[in-house]
């Protein structure tokens, strides 16, 4: 039931660097310090070295001549050597701890965490790593492992500096595809009833489109188990709802009987894919790029893929708009403020060559300069500046920023996306990235775009969505750890089982069955020792507020 709130990889971009400004702060030479693994550095901060990367999720490698990824090496001396993920991750992490074999680099992951893949960044960071030290100010604390007071990967997003503007969203939602909503009046549907008759009233019109489309798929279970926590009310907090800074998990309750219940129906009107509990992410992503599903429920940024591909095609009317549907009586809470994206981002193996390297390498990509590069491009050919300093772009450098081809040339998305990252403004007042600059957000629009937004009186996406208040101390729920082996962890991982297993069966049952398999369900969530992993999330819960509350 743990979700991984990565949010959508942030557009990347802008000037060229002074070789001095880049390596402001990485000189001299040492070793890492606890976990039992030291490494003597280099001495020599630009010397060639390639790094072994590993990404936990799908993606494209970068063309060969990419400029960003060339600019990096010229300026730092460091050469990635990409490996994304394929097939399963649990396997595939499986397979890695197993037999020890690590990359210099790895996409932060609990398993990982718990097996001791990577070494205690802490000393390395307050060593030779002033930037990343300075970024991470204000969260440090929350960074360190409860278990054991260490820091051991980079969190990638949840850090923000300066203004911060909320223009796209990429969090969780009931999507339906622009087309729909313009041919059907520009409806506002506000529960899942409404939501599903404008689905069926489309179907009935167009009877080759997939009505309603899910996934159940290795850690991608998110678009089906969470939305009941989101219609009750509740924040994204994984498994499990808080209230009153007290975690239970929701698996059980009638707010999930009652949205199975309703997508029980939906599968019996015809409305659902009936593909969709056999599909893996690929295939659930293909399906969005064709341009056939009218809705969803997801995160924004785990089906972001399919729609850049229809972005890339041209049909601005295929891609989506989210809504906040409620039960009756609940508030609002589909939105919030991101919080830190704990243990999600870069960890440094315990097989790494040269960890004082790594982490300079690092924290030269943490200037101002190299941010703008990575998030905004190159001077006058990515971006302008006005007069005033205001970035902006021109229609053309906007229709590249759109081309999945033209980017895997000219940025470095994959990368970019797990690494520390500045999110907000910079100390000029340009916003961290072209998505959350205010203006040139509105002008990179399509005019169908600006057409939708019009139609429903908003200027940006994140409007179809309450502005959140301040984030609880505790928050997000989900980047609890828990530990190998213990009964909480053994006690969540079984429960993932049982929906994965049951809610398709009780979906795909007969209107007649659903109710007896729904209790068979809930009768085996009960046989597990649920109470531990409930103790283990409220002990933290508790443990968050103590230590993080000061920050």
């Amino acid at each position: 039931m743990r979700k991984k709130v990565k949010r959508s990889l942030i557009v990347l971009c802008i000037g060229m660097i002074s070789t001095a400004l880049l390596l402001s702060g990485c000189s001299g030479s040492g070793k890492t310090s606890g976990g039992g693994s030291t490494a003597e550095s280099s001495g020599d901060d630009t010397k060639p070295i390639t790094l072994s990367v590993f990404m936990d999720a799908p993606g494209q490698q970068p063309t060969a001549d990419n400029k960003i990824y060339k600019l990096i090496k010229e300026k730092t001396g460091v050469s990635l050597n990409m490996e994304f993920l394929v097939g399963d991750l649990q396997q595939k992490l499986g397979v890695m701890i197993a037999g020890g074999d690590y990359p210099d680099l790895i996409s932060g992951n609990d398993k990982l965490i718990n097996a001791g893949a990577y070494i205690p960044l802490e000393d390395l960071i307050e060593k030779y790593a002033p930037n990343l030290k300075k970024h991470y100010a204000e969260v440090w604390n929350q960074m360190k492992d409860p278990k054991d007071g260490h820091i051991y990967v980079l969190p990638s997003y949840g850090v923000y500096t300066g203004s911060v503007h909320d223009t796209t969203y990429q969090g969780p939602g009931f999507y339906l595809q622009k087309d729909v909503l313009k041919e059907m009046g520009y409806p506002t549907p506000k529960t899942l009833e409404e939501y599903f008759d404008i689905i069926a009233k489309y179907k009935a019109k167009h009877p080759d489109m997939i009505g309603f489309e899910t996934l159940n798929f290795d850690w991608r279970v998110f678009p089906l188990q969470n939305a009941p926590e989101h219609l009750s009310g509740h924040p994204n907090d994984g498994g499990v709802i808080v209230d009153n800074n007290k975690a239970q998990i929701f698996a059980d309750k009638d707010i999930a009987k009652t949205y199975y219940k309703k997508l029980n129906e939906v599968n019996a009107q015809g409305l659902l894919d009936k593909e969709a509990f056999v599909q893996n992410y690929d295939q659930y992503l293909a399906k969005i790029a064709s341009g056939r599903v009218i809705g969803m429920f997801d995160q924004h940024w785990n089906f972001q893929d399919g729609e850049n591909s229809l972005i890339s095609q041209g049909k601005i009317g295929s891609t989506y708009v989210g809504f906040p549907l409620m039960y009756p009586g609940a508030k609002e809470y589909y939105r919030d403020r991101g919080g830190l994206n704990l243990n999600r981002g870069f960890g440094i193996s315990v097989k790494a060559k040269d960890p004082v390297r790594i982490i300079k390498f690092m924290d030269a990509l943490m200037t101002e300069d190299w941010q703008k590069t990575l998030q905004w491009g190159i001077k006058g050919e990515d971006y302008e500046v006005k007069e005033d300093g205001t970035f902006y772009r021109t229609p053309e450098q906007r229709k590249n920023a759109d081309n999945n081809t033209w980017k895997l040339a000219n940025k470095a998305d994959s990368f970019f996306g797990y690494m520390p990252k500045m999110q907000g403004s910079y100390t000029d007042g340009n916003a961290t990235d072209p998505g959350t600059q205010p203006q040139e957000f509105y002008d990179s629009l399509k005019p169908y775009d600006q057409e939708i937004l019009k139609a429903y009186n908003h200027k940006t996406w994140a409007e179809f969505f309450k502005e959140p208040g301040p984030n609880p101390v505790y928050f997000p729920a989900y980047t609890i750890i828990l530990e190998d082996g213990s009964a909480a962890q053994l006690a969540s991982t079984k429960l993932n089982d049982l929906s994965v297993k049951y809610l398709p069966k009780a979906i795909m049952a007969s209107p007649s069955e659903f109710d007896s398999v729904w209790q068979d369900y809930v009768n085996q969530i009960h046989k597990l020792d649920i109470k531990a992993y409930e103790d283990r999330m409220n002990e933290q819960i508790q443990w968050r507020i103590k230590n993080w509350s000061s920050k």
